[in-house]
């Protein structure tokens, strides 16, 4: 360990971490709020759990409450995935999935409503599934242009693969209007690893006039689960499929030399002085031909700084190793 911190200035000890955030933590998803806290919840498969703390890095010794469990039996008892917290003209609603224990196609996405402006002594209120054509996961939300939009990953309408991305207009925010249009599917080879063709775990990124929708592509019991990218401008059709662009190929995947595999299910933050853009992912340190990859629980929320291109892309580099100081992001103290 004394070798590795020398690789840090010394004067900046104080401003060190290492990933992992959380030694566990499926699906992480943070948001950073105006009150200046950031609030994270990961898969907890059999509860929602809601932290609270004024840094990206100090999470796991934050205030957190469990903020919702399930009821003993029904079609929302099992499988509590992927929750996302969400600031919408001012209540906080967390998108979940779950289903009653069966398969895929007992799959929905519920919604919670909470008015109060602390999420963690609030009271959260059940609102029910999100009228989603297609039964599916994933579930999140996009505010854009005075005007609400919902994403998720839905099964079923094609034989040839497990899921695809659909984005649909929102009535409110537990109710989709119109038709649920296809965006992304699983259609090359880097989409396909692991025995499965899938998209799923949307998350939206704008900045610079452009929308970017980064998603997870293959099976995440797969090394080569990885995220994919979507972009559109920021003044396009986002119900027309043809506004929305595949990148040819992952823009941040697995890299075996670190000892990061299946980096995927994201999403995104910025430092407390707002200078610098995070991504929170969850990987495994161990390859699949060395462990049980679908021992979800093995799987630990990571962040690392992400840079812009001169273009204005995002350019995501490569998933750094665990264990290894790194900065703290602008701003921490």
């Amino acid at each position: 360990m004394e070798t590795t911190m020398n690789t840090v200035d010394t004067e900046r000890k104080e401003a060190v971490f290492m990933n992992p955030i959380l030694e566990s933590g499926p699906d992480p998803y943070i948001h950073k709020h105006t009150d200046g806290n950031y609030y994270f919840t990961i898969t907890k498969s059999d509860r929602i759990v809601l932290w609270k703390s004024s840094t990206i890095t100090g999470v796991a010794t934050a205030n957190k409450r469990t903020i919702w469990t399930p009821p003993t039996e029904g079609p929302y008892s099992r499988n509590i995935w992927a929750p996302e917290i969400h600031d919408i003209d001012g209540k906080w609603f967390i998108y979940f999935t779950a289903n009653d224990g069966g398969g895929d196609d007992t799959r929905r996405i519920y919604v919670l409503e909470n008015s109060s402006p602390d999420p963690l002594v609030g009271e959260w209120i059940f609102k029910g599934a999100v009228n989603t054509e297609l039964p599916g996961l994933d579930g999140t939300v996009l505010q854009h242009k005075n005007e609400l939009y919902f994403l998720y990953s839905g099964y079923g309408h094609f034989p040839d693969y497990g899921s695809a991305l659909y984005i649909a207009k929102m009535e409110n925010p537990w109710t989709l209007t119109g038709e649920n249009v296809l965006i992304s599917a699983p259609t090359d080879e880097w989409e396909k690893k692991g025995g499965m063709a899938i998209n799923e775990g949307p998350i939206f990124l704008k900045r610079n006039g452009k929308l970017f929708l980064i998603f997870s592509a293959s099976a995440t019991w797969s090394d080569d689960y990885c995220l994919g990218m979507l972009t559109a401008s920021g003044t396009d059709n986002l119900m027309n499929p043809i506004s929305w662009v595949k990148h040819p190929g992952p823009v941040f995947s697995k890299n075996e030399k670190n000892r990061v595999f299946s980096p995927g299910h994201n999403s995104f933050t910025q430092s407390p002085d707002e200078t610098e853009d995070w991504i929170v992912y969850h990987a495994f340190s161990f390859s699949e031909t060395e462990g049980n990859h679908k021992l979800g629980h093995l799987r630990n929320p990571r962040i690392q700084k992400i840079h812009w291109n001169q273009d204005g892309i995002p350019n995501f580099g490569t998933p750094l190793p665990a264990y290894t100081p790194m900065l703290k992001p602008s701003g921490e103290v």
